[in-house]
C-alpha cells in the first residue's frame, strides 16, 4: 500500500494533503511554530528551531526552516510514517513529489497574468515554472539533514540520518578560503542539478523605458536609489531620515544576511527626485521610514506595495521585472564598468564572497549590438598576391 502511494506521488497522480501549518510563536526565541492538523505544535520541530534562534538566526531564517519541516512532515503524515522512523526511502519520496507537484504559489489568478514558465519575449527573462525549483528542493534535504542530525546529538532521532550527503563536498570545503573559487565535486544523492543563471539585469533601454512609466517622484527616487546603490528591496524601504547623509551620498541600511547598519552610495539623481518627494510630500515623522504610501492617511509604504507599483508599469510596458532585477542591474553596471575593480563592487553591494561578485562579469548579447552589427557588415578579406606572378602560375599553384 505504502509503495503505491509512493509510486502515485512520484508520477503526479495523487497529492499530499495540505494538513499543519506555520504560525507565528509567542516568545522572541521561537518566532514561528509548525503546528498539526489538530493545531498542535511539533517539540521536535519545536526544539531544533529554538536551537536554531540560539545560533543568531533570523526571524525570516526560522520561517523558511519551519516550511521546509511542515512539508517534510506532511510526506510522513500522508505516508504514516513518524518522524523518527524515516529512512532514505522517504527522503527520495519527498524529492519525486515536489518534483512532480504544482507549487501552489505560482497559480495566476489575475486574468491575462502569463502562464508559469512563459518567455516574456521583451525581457527574454522566463516566468517561474508551475513546480518547485531545484534550489527549493535542496534546500529542503539541507533543512531535512540538519533536523535530523541535531536529534542525532541527543539520540532522539534514527540511528541513520536519512538525508544522503556528499563526503567529498563535505571534506573539500570543510578548509577552503572565500577567496577561492568553490571547486567543482559530485552531488549528494537526491540533489537537483542547479544550472548557472545569468544576473537579471535590465538593458538601458528597457530601463529607461520602465523609469519612464513611474508615477510620481516618489517611485522615481526609490528606482534610480535600487539602481544606483544596489540595495535589496526591503532594506530600502526601512530608510528613516536619519539614515541619509545629504553631504556625502549616503544612504544607510540595515543589510539582510549581517543585520548591520551599513552606508550604500546613491547616484545624484537620486537624491534629487528624493529632495523632490519631500518637498511635495513633506516630511516623515521622526523615526519613520521615508517612503510613504499616497493615498489616504500616510502609511510606511511596504514591500508588496512597491511591488504593486512595479506590476502596474509592467502591465503598461508587457515586460516582467522584478524589485530584484534593480540590484542585478545595478552590480552588473558597476563590474562592467572598467574604474571599479571587483573588490570594490563587492563592498558596495555587501557580498560575503567574491566569488558571487564574479558572477556579474558577463556580456549581455544586447550590449554587443554595435560590434555585431559591425562583425556582420564587415567585407569579406580578399586574398591578395604581389605583383609580377603570372595569374595563371597562381592558378595553377593555388587553385581558381
Amino acid at each position: 500500500m505504502v509503495e503505491d502511494m509512493r509510486r502515485e506521488l512520484a508520477e503526479g497522480r495523487r497529492s499530499v494533503p495540505a494538513v499543519g501549518a506555520v504560525v507565528k510563536g509567542d516568545t522572541s526565541d521561537l518566532p514561528f511554530v509548525v503546528v498539526n492538523g489538530d493545531g498542535e505544535g511539533l517539540e521536535p520541530v519545536a526544539g531544533y528551531l529554538r536551537d536554531l534562534m540560539l545560533g543568531d538566526a533570523s526571524p525570516l531564517t526560522c520561517r523558511s526552516y519551519a516550511f521546509d519541516l511542515l512539508r517534510w512532515h506532511r510526506l510522513l503524515w500522508f505516508l504514516g510514517v513518524e518522524w523518527d522512523r524515516a529512512t532514505e526511502a522517504d527522503v527520495a519520496t519527498l524529492v519525486a513529489w515536489l518534483r512532480a507537484a504544482r507549487n501552489p504559489q505560482r497559480l495566476r489568478s489575475r486574468p491575462g497574468s502569463p502562464p508559469a514558465g512563459a518567455v516574456n519575449l521583451k525581457t527574454g527573462k522566463p516566468s517561474l515554472r508551475a513546480g518547485y525549483a531545484p534550489t527549493t528542493i535542496n534546500h529542503v534535504l539541507t533543512v531535512a539533514h540538519s533536523f535530523y542530525a541535531f536529534h542525532g546529538r541527543f539520540g532522539t532521532g534514527p540511528v541513520v540520518n536519512p538525508v544522503p550527503v556528499s563526503a567529498q563536498r563535505r571534506e573539500v570545503l570543510a578548509h577552503r578560503s572565500p577567496s577561492e573559487p568553490v571547486p567543482v565535486v559530485r552531488r549528494a544523492r537526491l540533489r537537483q542539478r542547479v544550472p548557472q543563471q545569468n544576473p537579471r539585469a535590465i538593458s538601458d533601454a528597457l530601463w529607461d523605458e520602465l523609469f519612464a512609466a513611474m508615477g510620481c517622484d516618489r517611485d522615481r527616487a526609490l528606482l534610480e536609489s535600487y539602481v544606483s546603490s544596489g540595495a535589496r528591496a526591503s532594506e530600502l524601504l526601512g530608510v528613516t531620515l536619519d539614515d541619509i547623509d545629504w553631504a556625502g551620498q549616503l544612504i544607510y541600511v540595515v543589510s539582510k544576511g549581517s543585520r548591520l547598519r551599513q552606508p550604500v552610495p546613491a547616484s545624484p539623481d537620486a537624491f534629487r527626485y528624493l529632495g523632490r518627494y519631500l518637498a511635495a510630500d513633506g516630511l516623515p515623522a521622526p523615526g519613520t521610514p521615508v517612503w510613504r504610501t499616497r493615498r489616504g492617511d500616510p502609511r510606511p509604504l511596504t514591500y508588496w506595495a512597491m511591488r504593486r507599483v512595479l506590476q502596474r508599469a509592467n502591465d503598461k510596458l508587457g515586460t516582467n521585472h522584478t524589485l530584484h532585477d534593480a540590484r542585478h542591474t545595478a552590480a552588473t553596471r558597476m563590474a562592467a564598468d572598467e574604474r571599479l575593480t571587483l573588490a570594490e563592487v563587492q563592498t558596495i553591494m555587501r557580498h560575503a564572497h567574491l566569488d558571487t561578485t564574479g558572477h556579474y562579469l558577463t556580456v549581455r548579447i544586447e550590449d554587443m549590438h554595435d560590434k555585431l552589427h559591425e562583425h556582420y557588415t564587415k567585407p569579406r578579406p580578399q586574398r591578395s598576391y604581389p605583383a609580377g606572378y603570372d595569374p595563371a602560375d597562381i592558378d595553377a599553384v593555388f587553385g581558381g
